[in-house]
């Protein structure tokens, strides 16, 4: 059976923080969990994560019902454990006790083996004027284009 392309992103993460270290993980799911995912019914945008008892987990990830999942469905906004190694694990508690830390997924996606991962990345917010310098070297780098395309 051809694997489908998981590619579920969360495209304000990079407008809204400045990512430092980044991590792959896995994530301990439920059968319809996985299910829902595969049809593509999820969504990281307001998610994030915390560290609990020597365990990281992911908060306020979406995952919509699966439609054929009678009485063991799951539910949309439970909090899911991610796998990451000891190491890991204490880096990224360190990095959290500072105030302003985040901990904030960037992408989901299927592994080459087929098991699912996310992307998270250690982050700290932008203020509003980083922004507007990212939105100006942004139209800027799309001006240049234009011009280099009307010069062809």
């Amino acid at each position: 059976m051809p694997q489908k392309e998981i590619n579920i992103q969360n495209k304000k993460a990079r407008f809204e923080f400045h990512l430092l270290e980044q991590y792959t993980a896995g994530i301990q799911l439920r059968g319809t969990e996985i299910k829902s995912i595969r049809n593509g019914k999820a969504s990281i945008m307001e998610a994030y994560g915390i560290v609990d008892r020597g365990e990281v987990y992911i908060r306020n990830m979406y995952i919509s019902e699966y439609e054929k999942g009678s009485y063991n469905n799951h539910k949309p906004r439970s909090d899911r454990k991610l796998l990451l190694n000891a190491k890991e694990i204490s880096k990224i508690e360190k990095f959290l006790k500072t105030k302003g830390n985040t901990l904030v997924p960037i992408k989901l996606f299927l592994s080459e083996k087929g098991w699912l991962k996310i992307l998270i990345a250690c982050a700290t917010g932008k203020k509003t004027h980083d922004k507007r310098q990212d939105l100006k070297l942004k139209d800027d780098k799309r001006e240049m284009d234009r011009a280099m395309k009307r010069n062809h």
